[in-house]
């Protein structure tokens, strides 16, 4: 084999290692990239928290559809984790098992001007909203996500390997009463090992 020939043979098999590629993934199944917070985690937390809350007093105990507001859990962690997709994820599951109602705080804003509008001149009297018939909510679900991560200690070795820990820790309020109703958590640990050399 000849010099240019294998030159050519190098750089293609450089071109066909940096090309990208496209791939529909199963999102049931996990996957994980690194010990960062995933989506399956994402999935898996809050799955296990949605049960919890549906099958513990008081809500496994209530014959109606007590109201609730949900805010993002607080991010005590070392990186960026979107705490509105995992609040988000709690309430659609909550919400499709029809035991909880729901206030949509995030609409709250543009209810009040909707209503201020209606109370004008430009909207027929006979349609418009009635005032003070929001409803008020009984419950609100807080929580907060930390994290730890381990690392080995000085030594001589090929490979380093890192934990890291979460726990999300969730619990359900009695706004009237300032009484914690039910509370749980999930916990979670990867261990990675790479290389110190690679590319």
């Amino acid at each position: 084999m000849n010099k240019k020939l294998a030159f050519i043979i190098i750089i293609l098999c450089f071109i066909c290692a940096c090309s990208s590629t496209t791939t529909v993934l199963d999102v049931d199944r996990p996957m994980y990239m690194s010990e960062d917070f995933a989506y399956s985690d994402l999935k898996t937390v809050t799955d296990k928290m949605v049960s919890s809350i549906l099958t513990n007093p008081p809500v496994s105990q209530r014959t109606d559809r007590p109201v609730v507001m949900i805010y993002k859990p607080s991010n005590r962690t070392d990186e960026h984790i979107d705490t509105i997709a995992i609040a988000e994820k709690i309430r659609n599951g909550l919400n499709r098992s029809h035991k909880l109602r729901f206030i949509n705080q995030e609409a709250r804003k543009k209810i009040e001007q909707e209503r201020a509008y209606q109370q004008g001149d430009m909207v027929n009297p006979a349609t418009k909203i009635s005032l003070g018939k929001q409803v008020g909510a009984e419950y609100i679900i807080t929580g907060s996500i930390t994290s730890m991560t381990a690392e080995e200690g000085r030594g001589i070795r090929l490979k380093e390997k890192k934990v890291k820990y979460y726990k999300i820790s969730l619990e359900l309020t009695d706004i009237n009463t300032n009484i914690i109703e039910w509370s749980d958590e999930q916990e979670f640990a990867r261990m990675t090992s790479e290389p110190f050399i690679g590319w």
